[in-house]
């Protein structure tokens, strides 16, 4: 399962982002532990159109049932008299040999075909007759009759018909089944990516332990290239750890000391000591397990047409089999053997095989492959609902910024940026307000050398104080300048006034009374957001976003963005009341991360949760993005569309194959010289079920 997608969007210098990626286990409250994860899917299929109980079945049975049922069908065919009449050839015969079709045929009515006649009963005791019964119906009467006709009888006996229908309906299931489960196999995959053991702290020695039996608070070592076993925080050493599993995010992403950990990611080149933080179903790559597999439970619109079509197919198929043994007991009463492959072709190729197939197996793909990009899908209605979505709000703080400051203009009054920048990070280097920080990640990534302080002080609300290189420097808000009546140098003032009405924060670098630069500080924007915006419009969709913050901020950040619909200063409770505003002349889908968009997020048509987010928001969204990429929004949109591109496909070709089968296998074309053996009536059926299969399949090219 390749991970590897190339959207390069650095975490590393948001640490915060990362910080709730592993949060995603607890927010669904099941205690439901990985091992039920891996299985989970299997069950998805159960629903699926009206195919009884084989939705549990392995493809191995199917595939060893096939092989044995072939090998029986072979002395059944070349025995057969009346195959051999049809074909105007004398084949070999002895004494006893006309017996041969019988005894082979009723060993594969008894092996192969008793796993039709189950799920039939299946089916009929939950009152959803479907594919299982009419198979059940046509090997029935075909079994039922040949029996009489050996048995004395006047009549052609159908055993090589029978042998040839068993076995190409085993071929048809063995195909479906290993198609449902290679698109299952996703769940399968992630269960895989956790080690069975991890190797543990006790005091000074390492001891391996299976990870199931490990405990909130257990030490665990992870050495260079090892998988994390577990969700937990890194208490020793300094590593860069691929996490492109859970976000889809491939560039590796620095850890260091009280840094989070996701279990499943890959550790490089360092050696990292972690306390473990979440066990069992809490983990991150549990609750995308549990995400995932919920999403293939669940029914989008086209699935529930597909099952409605299927169960009609029924009726359909039985009315039109009624019909043919009418009408041709009518047109040949004394050809009794020739009423009965009619009735028998008619109720085979009806079988809504293809049907069944035509939804299921499209959505087990979509959920897989956008899971691999970081798009887990909760609900399948919304991942239907996206391809029609008119406009995107986003929420502005922390999905479309990183919720961090960072700094957005320097002005120095002495010296270059750069000298201003490294004094003032060298005061604030021993500091952990945010402030401090932007200014400290501003100076290292830009590469300059931050000289040692001393004599470092807080000053509360105010900013800080060090001396550096002998120099005293403050680090100071604009209330300090105010309450020391400190005159701005004339270009400060028109950059201050700028930053003010932009909304940013502003600090200065003080030394005695003399102002040697300013800072502006801002919420950053995420430097994916700009082509998440550009690629929407691409698409035809209107963007707009949404914040609580101050009118300037909102038009700063959109302008930066290219947004022209900005609503500001909006307070929590009102968020669901812009979505339903937008929701007037279109439909809308909302991307957040808080708790607060919760409510705006299950207003809107789509909801989208940005995966850093919190567990409220995530609940309350039918698509959870696992990366904070604002970019994933458009690759939803695009998946949303090939899905249902390929539903409709499926659903064309699937119904469209019936509509002219059953015609033919009734006998409608037999003036003109075409009819359609029961065995033909299965090999179109199983065809049929193939080129959805295969058709399905052409989704996992899709580029996101």
């Amino acid at each position: 399962m390749s991970h590897n997608h190339n959207h390069n969007h650095n975490h590393s210098d948001h640490g915060h982002d990362t910080h709730s990626h592993h949060d995603h286990g607890s927010h669904e409250g099941h205690e439901a532990h990985e091992t039920d994860h891996a299985h989970a899917g299997h069950d998805a299929h159960a629903g699926h159109a009206g195919h009884g109980d084989h939705s549990g079945h392995d493809p191995k049975i199917f595939r060893s049932k096939f092989w044995i049922s072939l090998a029986l069908t072979v002395p059944t065919l070349v025995f057969s008299e009346g195959l051999q009449d049809i074909l105007g050839l004398t084949g070999p015969r002895f004494p006893g040999s006309q017996f041969i079709p019988a005894a082979f045929g009723i060993v594969i009515f008894f092996y192969g075909g008793l796993v039709f006649l189950r799920g039939a009963v299946a089916e009929l005791r939950s009152r959803q007759p479907g594919m299982m019964t009419l198979i059940s119906l046509a090997i029935l009467v075909a079994f039922g009759y040949s029996l009489a006709v050996t048995l004395g009888l006047p009549g052609m006996d159908f055993w090589w018909e029978l042998a040839t229908l068993i076995t190409i309906m085993l071929l048809g299931h063995w195909i479906e089944m290993s198609a449902v489960m290679s698109a299952q196999d996703a769940l399968g995959e992630l269960a895989k990516l956790l080690p069975d053991e991890a190797d543990v702290v006790h005091g000074d020695h390492v001891m391996p332990m299976p990870v199931a039996s490990l405990t909130v608070g257990d030490v665990v070592l992870v050495r260079p290239g090892a998988t994390v076993p577990i969700d937990g925080e890194v208490i020793e050493g300094e590593s860069e750890i691929n996490e492109s599993l859970i976000t889809g995010e491939s560039a590796p992403v620095s850890k260091a000391v009280g840094d989070i950990v996701i279990g499943g990611a890959v550790n490089g080149p360092g050696s990292l000591t972690v306390r473990v933080t979440k066990v069992g179903s809490e983990t991150a790559l549990a609750g995308i397990m549990k995400l995932v597999s919920d999403a293939q439970a669940s029914k989008s619109g086209a699935q529930v047409l597909a099952d409605r079509a299927a169960a009609l197919l029924f009726y359909v198929a039985l009315g039109a089999a009624i019909i043919t043994l009418v009408a041709w007991l009518f047109l040949a009463p004394d050809d009794p053997a020739f009423v009965l492959e009619r009735v028998v072709s008619v109720l085979v190729i009806a079988c809504p095989h293809a049907l069944g197939l035509a939804i299921p197996l499209v959505s087990q793909i979509s959920t897989a492959l956008g899971a691999r990009r970081g798009i887990l899908v909760k609900n399948k209605l919304a991942l239907e609902a996206a391809r029609s979505i008119d406009v995107v709000l986003f929420d502005k703080t922390g999905t479309l910024t990183t919720g961090t400051l960072g700094v957005a203009a320097i002005a120095a009054t002495s010296g270059s940026d750069d000298e201003v920048l490294a004094l003032a990070a060298a005061v604030e280097s021993k500091s952990e307000h945010p402030i401090a920080r932007a200014i400290v990640a501003e100076a290292h990534d830009r590469g300059l050398a931050v000289a040692e302080s001393t004599q470092f002080t807080a000053l509360a609300g105010r900013g800080a104080q060090a001396v550096v290189d002998g120099r005293d420097l403050v680090v100071a808000s604009h209330r300090v300048v105010v309450e020391r009546a400190i005159t701005l140098p004339v270009e400060l003032v028109q950059a201050a006034r700028d930053a003010t009405t932009a909304g940013n924060t502003i600090v200065y670098l003080l030394e005695g009374e003399a102002v040697l630069g300013m800072f502006a500080l801002a919420d950053t924007v995420r430097p994916e957001s700009l082509e998440a915006v550009r690629d929407l419009k691409e698409r035809g969709v209107r963007v707009a976003m949404l914040t609580g913050d101050s009118h300037e901020v909102a038009i700063t950040v959109a302008a930066q963005l290219g947004i022209d619909e900005v609503f500001a200063h909006v307070l929590p409770g009102e968020k669901a009341d812009v979505v339903a505003k937008l929701q007037e002349s279109g439909s809308v889908a909302m991307v957040g991360d808080g708790i607060n968009d919760a409510p705006a997020l299950a207003r809107a048509d789509v909801g989208i949760a940005i995966g850093a987010g919190t567990d409220v928001a995530i609940d309350s969204a039918g698509i959870v993005l696992a990366s904070s990429d604002p970019r994933a929004v458009g690759a939803l949109l695009k998946l949303s569309k090939a899905t249902w591109r390929k539903e409709l496909q499926n659903l064309f070709w699937a119904t469209g194959y019936n509509a002219i089968g059953i015609p033919l296998a009734a006998g409608v074309l037999f003036g003109a010289g075409i009819l359609l053996p029961p065995a033909l009536a299965a090999v179109f059926m199983s065809v049929s079920t193939i080129i959805v299969a295969i058709n399905a399949q052409l989704l996992r090219f899709t580029r996101l």
